[in-house]
């Protein structure tokens, strides 16, 4: 591939001032110990599985063998015809229960249009679909945010708009008769829906800080910019990245908090100098799948921070070109990484780069191992003199048209009309002159909705969408999510927050393998045997430079069950007290 260069300001490197953090960093370097040998590659495995027919890459028909579904979709018909050839204007003119007559048209609605963003819920909301974002580095403007809630007052009752664990906004209520003038409106206020779902790369992510901490590494903002314009060609659709294997995820790594999760991601850029030069280690190959999950690797790479479009580009090739289109469950990056071995997927790496070469991992990461994460809740001090950013908490990510209008009304008059998505599901507002703060945490939106200082176990609860409105749900989670936790509040006094996340399904969109207590959605049998709602119970899951994936901790735990069972861990692994023995204590 042809070399990419766009040139960044390098950040000062300026040593961590603050004698609490030692000088300990986290680790995107490969171990200096020797690798294990690894089992040579046959030549005939490295054969690029794809080829460029009429500017899109297609299969090549001797890898059609045992391809899954979605794959036989792909070659029946290409996805991003719907975009790139305007099919949408179409097929949107035809109402979908004709649509369904015919299998082609059916996996047009299915699959083919997550291409552009649109998830048909089927199973719970026929008809319609949630469309879905993208927003890099969690960054919007009042004028986004009004279009968006414009869209979905439109639907009523099923129009709602949720903030998701990639910094990004979901939408629901869409039907597919109104795309095309959606899709229109989207491009009038700089954003896009395309490319956001299915085989491409997601929201990229970053510091939701960006910018104005005091405290950063780099601003992410554009980096991520320019990944999310390199991915879709500026929006107008890159066919070089639309046929992966699975999904994939990037991140930009901009903050000692790690707020950005690189061990999930399949491409974490982490701060790195190397010879007095500014930019990047890599990790690779993190991931969450129902049979799998996995935290990602070093490459032992390293690329100069003025020039990160061309390893990106040559990664995605790679998994493009090797991956496998077999079992679902087993086409994310990792199982290539494990396949080929992290050498030999790294020699196919460097072998897609410009001049065919890729500079090993620096030793000098800028992320300090020891740094505590910070609550971004509330007012703080920004790095601008005289302004401040006031986080603040959106239950379970879920808003409606007026609270997005509200939202964009205060980032008006109180900020610079600009919104941050975090990838726990809150809102950031960015900008406020000092003066101006204390205005702003008595406008009713954050006093009686959206608090700046929420309860202490409502801070970091996360949930998916559940099945009020996701087929592949198996539980309700959001409102189940919040009255587990009011519940499990009035039981027990917490001192520091503990981040529980709830998922409906094995597909684990709601992350619970991260969080401290997790809840993933299954169905189990109660007391009298009769089948209800539960779920599997993980612990131990940490973010941060000492990352680690938790562990099921108990299985198949009926729905009513579950606030008991979550006290006696809180009491027994977190420190919590009862608050029964909290008030013997001061009387």
């Amino acid at each position: 591939m042809s070399s990419l260069h766009v040139k960044f300001l390098a950040p000062s490197i300026l040593p961590i001032s603050n004698s609490k953090f030692k000088n300990v960093r986290a680790h995107a370097t490969p171990p200096q110990t020797a690798a294990p040998p690894q089992a040579a590659v046959d030549a005939e495995r490295l054969e690029p599985r794809v080829e460029e027919k009429d500017g899109f890459f297609v299969l090549k028909e001797k890898f059609r063998q045992g391809i899954n579904p979605q794959e036989k979709a792909k070659i029946d018909k290409e996805p991003m015809e719907l975009f790139m050839e305007n099919g949408i204007e179409e097929l949107s003119k035809i109402p979908i229960e004709d649509l369904d007559k015919s299998k082609l048209t059916k996996d047009d609605v299915d699959v083919r249009l997550k291409w552009l963003g649109l998830f048909h819920r089927r199973k719970h909301h026929y008809g319609r679909f949630m469309m879905r974002l993208k927003l890099p580095n969690g960054v919007t403007t009042s004028d986004q945010t009004r279009y968006l809630a414009s869209v979905i007052r439109k639907y009523g009752k099923d129009g709602c708009a949720d903030v998701t664990t990639r910094q990004n906004w979901q939408i629901r209520g869409v039907v597919l008769a109104d795309v095309p003038e959606i899709l229109k409106g989207l491009d009038e206020v700089g954003l896009t829906s395309l490319q956001s779902g299915m085989d491409n790369v997601r929201n990229p992510v970053g510091n939701p800080l960006a910018g104005m901490d005091p405290h950063e590494i780099v601003d992410t903002r554009p980096y991520n910019n320019l990944l999310s314009q390199y991915i879709t060609a500026n929006s107008r659709g890159n066919p070089s990245f639309t046929n992966l294997p699975r999904k994939w995820n990037v991140c930009v790594i901009g903050s000692h908090d790690l707020y950005e999760h690189p061990h999930i991601n399949d491409l974490a850029y982490m701060p790195a100098t190397k010879d007095g030069r500014f930019g990047f280690n890599l990790l690779v190959g993190g991931f969450f799948s129902p049979k799998r999950c996995a935290e990602a690797i070093p490459l032992d790479a390293w690329v100069p921070g003025d020039d990160i479009l061309p390893v990106c580009g040559a990664i995605l090739e790679t998994f493009r070109d090797l991956g496998t289109r077999g079992n679902r469950q087993k086409t994310r990056m990792m199982w290539l990484i494990d396949e080929l071995g992290i050498e030999k997927f790294r020699e196919e790496v460097e072998k897609r780069m410009p001049e065919a070469n890729l500079e090993r991992a620096s030793r000098e990461d800028l992320v300090d191992s020891q740094w505590e994460r910070r609550d971004y809740f509330g007012s703080h001090p920004q790095k601008q003199e005289g302004y401040s950013f006031v986080g603040i908490h959106i239950p379970v990510g879920r808003v409606q048209a007026d609270d997005m209008d509200e939202l964009a009304r205060l980032a008006d008059t109180y900020g610079s009309g600009e919104l941050r998505l975090t990838v726990e599901q809150n809102i950031i507002i960015p900008n406020i002159p000092d003066s101006k703060v204390e205005a702003l945490l008595k406008e009713p939106l954050l006093t009686e909705k959206f608090s700046p200082e929420p309860p202490i176990l409502m801070k970091g609860l996360v949930a998916c969408t559940g099945n009020q409105f996701c087929g592949q749900a198996i539980i309700e989670t959001k409102a189940r999510a919040l009255k587990v936790t009011e519940e499990v509040g009035r039981l027990v006094s917490v001192s520091k927050p503990v981040r529980m996340h709830w998922t409906g399904c094995p597909n684990t969109c709601g992350q619970v393998q991260v969080a401290d207590i997790g809840f993933m959605g299954c169905m189990t049998r109660d007391g009298s045997g009769k089948v209800v709602e539960g779920a599997d119970v993980f612990l131990g899951g940490r973010i941060g430079s000492d990352s680690h994936l938790g562990d099921v901790y108990k299985k198949a735990v009926p729905c009513d069950q579950l606030v008991p069972l979550v006290v006696d861990l809180l009491v027994q692994k977190f420190g919590a007290v009862l608050r029964e023995r909290e008030e013997e204590t001061e009387d």
